[in-house]
């Protein structure tokens, strides 16, 4: 018969997600993880197999809560200017900043050596280009935002905006400096 398992699994993995994103994979030692979750090497083990299957599981939670996060923006009653505000905003207002996206540091760290990471960050692109789509399609058929690009294209640049702040943020840019390229690209969209 086995025995019960004794921790809370949604917490250890937001905190092993914390120490990844904190140190990234290869710096993050199974010690690591079990001093900051307090669950033995062998439990953590038996439910997420391996360091790298805890480690894509936090892949997989930090792209589904940042997705959740901009779903909350895009259903805002709002108007889509307002909504890309929110955004902004959201983006100078995390403080978890000088960490960058837990996505991109993977990126970065990996490269495209692993297949599965890289699905991780194409899923991540894809899901926030969705999102980005929706609320600029919407301000273009409101003439609020132009018309020169497409939304398919007018996203991408957001995204690739978005992504290249991370970069930065994690790279150590000022506040000051973010917020100008924000300022700026989000600004370059309107009409």
């Amino acid at each position: 018969m086995s025995r019960p398992r004794e921790f809370d699994v949604d917490r250890v993995l937001h905190q092993s997600m914390e120490v990844f994103w904190n140190q990234g994979f290869k710096a993050t030692s199974y010690e690591d993880l079990t001093r900051t979750t307090g669950v033995k090497k062998q439990s953590l083990y038996c439910v997420f197999k391996d360091k790298r299957s805890l480690f894509l599981k936090a892949l997989a939670l930090y792209r589904e809560q940042v997705i959740a996060k901009l779903k909350e923006i895009e259903a805002l009653d709002s108007s889509p200017g307002d909504k890309l505000d929110a955004l902004r905003y959201s983006l100078l207002d995390d403080e978890t900043g000088c960490q960058g996206c837990l996505i991109v540091n993977a990126s970065l760290e990996f490269g495209t050596d692993d297949e599965q990471v890289t699905r991780e960050a194409e899923l991540m692109v894809e899901e926030v280009q969705l999102v980005l789509e929706k609320i600029i399609s919407s301000g273009q058929k409101q003439q609020l935002i132009s018309n020169r690009y497409t939304s398919i294209e007018l996203a991408s640049y957001l995204n690739n905006t978005i992504l290249g702040v991370r970069v930065m943020e994690k790279s150590g840019s000022s506040r000051e400096q973010i917020e100008t390229v924000l300022r700026t690209s989000f600004g370059m969209i309107m009409s």
